[in-house]
């Protein structure tokens, strides 16, 4: 199952890119393995899949320690200041970052291990208040405040769209995304770069994708319904 789950949805990636005029190599695949058992993961490894992306710092750090190395983990999910420690050495993205105080703790962490830290902003586009992010009115302000760390680096952007029946209704949601990238690229504000987009899930990666997606984070479409009794 996971194997014709995973080739359809790379079919569909495809499918998108070569109808917005795109390069299939310009769009990463994240595998959302939450909640999924190692078991699971090492299938899809073995599979091709070497970027996986998690909700929960502990579930992240777990796997890490039991999976190959050479896996690409991306952070996901609402981060908690308190957790970054935890996983800041283990990440080669962190998509959540919606607030001074958590990019505060961020740099004062990759500080200390003397790195450097990939951070997406994840930005509200639909307003929707059950969900994490900052106002898109608030963005410009936000990447100067951030961009002033130095051990952070701002790749781009990141939005969770609404659950949609039909997954052309969040194309506009995408469009917004893009067009602030474009807006804070324009900017030239130093330490970020504006080169990830990252926004498209199961139910309509195909229309993020075609609106600019350079990352979407795929999880029931690749591993099926999720067990959230399964820690």
């Amino acid at each position: 199952m996971l194997k014709e789950n995973l080739a359809l949805v790379e079919k569909e990636i495809a499918a998108a890119c070569k109808r917005a005029g795109r390069r299939r190599e310009d769009v990463t695949l994240i595998a959302v393995s939450k909640t999924k058992p190692v078991c699971e993961l090492k299938e899809a490894y073995d599979l091709g899949v070497r970027v996986f992306g998690e909700n929960k710092v502990q579930e992240l750090a777990d796997k890490y320690e039991a999976l190959p190395k050479d896996i690409r983990w991306h952070m996901i999910g609402h981060l908690q200041r308190n957790k970054v420690k935890y996983i800041i050495d283990k990440v080669e993205l962190i998509h959540s970052v919606d607030s001074v105080r958590l990019a505060e703790t961020i740099e004062k962490e990759a500080a200390k291990r003397d790195i450097t830290v990939n951070i997406l902003i994840e930005v509200n586009v639909a307003g929707e208040e059950s969900k994490f992010g900052i106002a898109p009115k608030e963005l410009p302000a936000f990447v100067e405040e951030v961009a002033k760390f130095p051990h952070i680096r701002v790749q781009g952007l990141m939005t969770i769209a609404p659950f949609v029946e039909n997954s052309e209704d969040n194309r506009p949601v995408f469009e917004s995304l893009r067009k602030l990238s474009v807006d804070i690229k324009d900017k030239k504000v130093d330490n970020v770069i504006m080169r990830v987009l990252s926004m498209g899930m199961t139910n309509d990666y195909s229309v993020a994708v075609e609106e600019g997606a350079t990352m979407v984070r795929v999880g029931t479409g690749i591993f099926g319904v999720r067990d959230y009794g399964r820690v």
